[in-house]
């Protein structure tokens, strides 16, 4: 039951990043964004991933239980998105500028 709240606060977390991605790659600006607060949600992420591999009963149970981790997954790659689009867009704001 534990694994499935998780997944449901991981999806419910996770819904929102592909949306943000979007947004990011349309607005074509850095405008309104949060450097350091991506940074911390990619460095969650990766502790997210890290307790999964070193936590002895999850890693027994994976066959069973690997959709938790999938999902922590599937969110670490869109945050890794939105800060790639993030550098981006600073590359166009600075080009804009210049302009």
């Amino acid at each position: 039951m534990a694994e499935i709240l998780e997944v449901l606060m991981i999806v419910s977390f996770g819904i929102s990043w592909p949306i943000n991605a979007y947004k990011s790659y349309k607005a074509r600006t850095t405008k309104g964004k949060s450097l350091a607060f991506l940074y911390l949600i990619f460095f969650g992420y990766i502790a997210g991933i890290a307790s999964k591999f070193v936590n002895e009963a999850y890693m027994a149970a994976i066959a069973k239980k690997w959709y938790v981790l999938f999902f922590y997954i599937l969110n670490f790659i869109m945050v890794s998105l939105d800060l790639c689009l993030y550098y981006r867009n600073k590359v166009l704001d600075k080009k804009a500028e210049q302009q």
